[in-house]
């Protein structure tokens, strides 16, 4: 194992794309081990269209042992995940760097900090899962205490939480989607007002007719464009679809790279999600608005 030798080993297309940040951030070429999905295909090929400072892309299923082995610095995009756990445990790495997660980097660093349990929200965990917990959170944290673990995101923790993790031993660098909007092409198609599409339905976390409701009410001021979510099923975008007013835009990449490069200011209407902190950042001095729903039937953290 090369000690200080980097690999980006990230499951979503927004792990991915913090990535590319932090390999733009600190002006080095990664090889990256991406789940092998459709979403991150397009996902990958965008960002190496843009630039990003990829090389060697993977794609995987299951755990990458063999990439991981060669590589003492994990760039990691689910620090919850099962499949973390388990290889942080067998290979220990000499270093890891934890990207966003959506709206888990919270949450997680909660759990490191032993303020909540090292478990993702909202799941009952059980099995081989549980019991790799408490041996990735030493691992963690003892690499912390070396000066060899850290965060990179866009999330602010708040001063408490970040003063705790320093304490620690932890590095938090934020970022603020720069590479994203300095290279994002003009997209002509994202203009006006724009609702953002949610698995909650697919979670079970929101009855679909509730979120069709919510997606009328935010169309109703005039046309709109819907950018669904990646794990929307067939039968939830066809209902919204068919909802008067509503256009949508079917594509494989995240609400980021998608909306970076919008023509003119945009009026967003979105669910609670991790949007509500990367969408400021990445139109940040372009003039848009953000406006977040909350239908009372939504259960759960936001996804």
């Amino acid at each position: 194992m090369a000690r200080n030798d980097v690999l980006a080993w990230v499951e979503s297309p927004l792990q991915l794309v913090g990535a590319a940040e932090w390999a733009h951030a600190h002006g080095v070429t990664v090889p990256v081990a991406g789940r092998l999905t459709p979403q991150m295909g397009e996902t990958a090929d965008a960002l190496l269209a843009r630039g990003a400072r990829f090389r060697d892309l993977e794609p995987y299923l299951g755990v990458p042992f063999s990439l991981l082995a060669r590589h003492g610095h994990w760039l990691v995009g689910d620090g919850f995940s099962g499949q973390f756990r388990l290889a942080a445990t067998l290979l220990r790495p000499h270093r890891v760097t934890f990207l966003d997660d959506g709206a888990n980097t919270l949450p997680y660093a909660d759990a490191l900090l032993g303020r909540r349990p090292y478990a993702r929200p909202a799941v009952a965990e059980r099995g081989w899962t549980t019991r790799l917990a408490p041996l990735a959170h030493e691992l963690v944290l003892r690499r912390a205490a070396a000066r060899r673990a850290s965060f990179f995101t866009a999330f602010d923790l708040g001063p408490d939480r970040a003063d705790a993790l320093g304490d620690r031993g932890f590095e938090i660098r934020r970022h603020r989607f720069e590479w994203t909007r300095a290279t994002a092409p003009l997209n002509p198609d994202v203009q006006g007002r724009v609702v953002l599409g949610s698995a909650l339905p697919v979670d079970g976390r929101l009855p679909l007719a509730d979120f069709l409701s919510w997606v009328t009410d935010a169309a109703a001021p005039g046309p709109a464009l819907y950018l669904p979510h990646r794990r929307e099923t067939r039968e939830q975008l066809d209902a919204v679809a068919a909802i008067p007013g509503i256009r949508v835009l079917r594509t494989e990449l995240p609400v980021e790279l998608v909306l970076a490069g919008a023509h003119g200011p945009l009026d967003i209407r979105t669910l609670p999600s991790s949007t509500t902190t990367t969408l400021p950042l990445v139109l940040e001095g372009t003039g848009s608005s953000l406006r977040v729903g909350q239908p009372r039937a939504v259960t759960g953290a936001a996804a």
